[in-house]
């Protein structure tokens, strides 16, 4: 059986005997050393194989492969010469190991391997290394490209982080261009090696109708929507016929000292937003036709975040105009004094359905109304839109206290509106407008209490008066609560969302105490100083938007 393994080992095999002379080689010797089993049979392994490199004798006292018979260890060879049978010196790499009957050495068997192929092999290997270590980078980097964009809806935001992750993983320079609605190319990014270059952004330009000039490779992107990889980048300047887009475009590579760029269109083919161009500087390593597939797909993954944020980006405008064109001007009835801010969301957050309002009833009194739509996209605004018209016609219509108003408006609401749920404070301001006294009266439908600041220098939140979110229904035999309470000559009343007391990482206890301790300190400003202070004073992270609604009774 030993002697059929050995005949099919894909190795070379000798066996010598304890002076060198060759008992058995295997087929895969016979092959390698061009000779035949029987002519080395009993042949001396090192006066018929070895030599040096150029053919030459290697003296039997400087044989490494003959230590092995001496001293009875292994031993091994890299870069060896053996002589073939056809006279042919082939390299190889070989093992010995001695052979041992009851510890004395009795001979040696030899693995001899062609060490061209072995080093062939090694370095196919290792090509086949570096293919998927590069192949797993790109994928990498990819999906952290992925991850990363679809954390904003901020186009400027997106195209920094974007420039950072390209930045020095993929490229030494990258640039965006954005197509506008006007027709013009504006380059909106540059990054390189010390981050965002502003000296290379902001150049608008025309792109040139078809056959107009001689087409570059940011035209053939924005056009046609191919993908173009330059493998060497020419370093003079553009020929005059080109277009000064080409112009502007070719002397960005030439002043980043580009020796290789790829410039991909953003978005799919009937859907280009603009185009990503990267950049080495390197001409030892200049991009190939796996890195084109690449920033192709990332150009894909970026044009559709951008497109996206666009999107996002009316939508937002839209629903702030609604908001705002729905918070109508103040009343200012006889010495009461009113004011009143809204605050979208900061950019890349989401319009809420915040609101307020102040008007006049038909028995002369104000009505107050604070409020917020559960949700936070365009339905939200345009639920608030449709809360804010039926509150006011009920409040109109029907004098009474504002737990019945509320009531009234949750039974309406699932009816004649779209609002699943919202909370809300509605107040009367009772008392002669010129000359008092005041009294409030409001109910609150799960919504944040309102805070009344004193000339005494107290501030207290008005606790009472709470029910259950609008959209949940009345309680079978229950109806809303209206609360009361005198409003102290110089007093200050804040009603306000839930956007100026929740902020991430903070419980909503310590966002009232915030509030409660900086209003104090701005209860003797203006009216109009004391809100603006107060939208100030909101801590960093705040992605809600902020309605507050004031009320300032006259002193004595």
């Amino acid at each position: 059986m030993w002697q059929q393994v050995v005949e099919r080992l894909s190795t070379a095999l000798v066996v010598a005997d304890r002076t060198g002379r060759i008992l058995a080689v295997n087929p895969a010797a016979e092959r390698l050393l061009g000779r035949t089993a029987a002519a080395m049979r009993g042949q001396d392994v090192h006066d018929l194989l070895h030599r040096v490199a150029d053919g030459g004798r290697v003296p039997r006292g400087q044989c490494p492969l003959l230590r092995t018979l001496t001293e009875g260890t292994t031993a091994h060879g890299e870069g060896d010469t053996c002589l073939r049978g056809d006279g042919r010196l082939v390299a190889i790499s070989w093992s010995a190991s001695p052979l041992t009957d009851h510890g004395s050495v009795t001979g040696m068997a030899v693995l001899f391997t062609d060490a061209a192929a072995g080093r062939g092999a090694r370095r196919a290997r290792a090509a086949y290394t570096r293919a998927l270590e590069d192949l797993t980078e790109r994928l990498t980097l990819v999906a952290e490209i992925t991850d990363v964009l679809g954390q904003t809806l901020e186009t400027d935001d997106a195209l920094a982080r974007l420039g950072h992750l390209l930045v020095p993983r993929l490229a030494d320079w990258t640039a965006v261009d954005l197509r506008l609605a006007s027709g013009e190319i504006h380059r909106v990014a540059v990054t390189g090696p010390a981050g965002r270059d502003s000296g290379l952004e902001g150049w608008r330009e025309h792109l040139p109708e078809a056959g107009e000039a001689a087409p570059s490779p940011l035209f053939r992107v924005l056009n046609d929507g191919d993908a173009v990889l330059q493998g060497e980048v020419e370093s003079s300047a553009p020929p005059e016929d080109h277009s000064p887009l080409a112009a502007v475009h070719s002397g960005f590579l030439r002043a980043v000292g580009a020796t290789s760029a790829i410039t991909v269109p953003l978005g799919a083919e009937h859907r280009i937003t603009g185009a990503l161009t990267v950049v080495r500087t390197d001409p030892a390593h200049p991009f190939d036709t796996d890195d084109l597939k690449v920033v192709r797909d990332i150009g894909r993954r970026v044009g559709l975040v951008i497109d996206n944020a666009r999107r996002f980006g009316r939508q937002r405008a839209v629903a702030e105009a609604m908001q705002r064109n729905l918070l109508a001007p103040l009343p200012q009835p006889g010495r009461l004094r009113l004011a009143a801010r809204y605050q979208p969301a900061p950019a890349g957050s989401q319009v809420g359905g915040d609101w307020y309002d102040a008007f006049e009833l038909k028995d002369g009194t104000l009505a107050l109304v604070i409020g917020d739509v559960v949700g936070h996209d365009l339905t939200a605004a345009a639920g608030m839109a449709q809360l804010h018209g039926i509150l006011r016609s009920l409040a109109w219509d029907r004098t009474g206290p504002p737990g019945s108003v509320a009531d009234r408006l949750d039974d309406a609401m699932p009816v004649i509106t779209s609002v699943p749920l919202a909370t809300l404070v509605l107040a009367r301001v009772v008392g002669d407008p010129d000359s008092g006294p005041w009294t409030l009266q409001w109910t609150s439908a799960g919504h944040p209490p309102p805070l009344l600041l004193t000339q005494d220098g107290q501030a207290r939140y008005l606790e009472a008066g709470q029910g259950l979110l609008l959209g949940t229904g009345p309680l079978p035999g229950t109806s809303r609560p209206t609360a009361t309470r005198p409003l102290p000559p110089g007093s200050t009343l804040l009603l306000y969302t839930d956007g100026l007391i929740e902020t991430p990482g903070s419980d909503l206890d310590t966002g009232l105490r915030r509030l409660r301790r900086h209003a104090l300190t701005l209860a003797h400003e203006p009216l109009d100083v004391l809100c603006d202070q107060v939208l100030a004073g909101l801590p960093p992270g705040s992605a809600d938007d902020v309605a507050l609604l004031a009320l300032r009774v006259p002193a004595p």
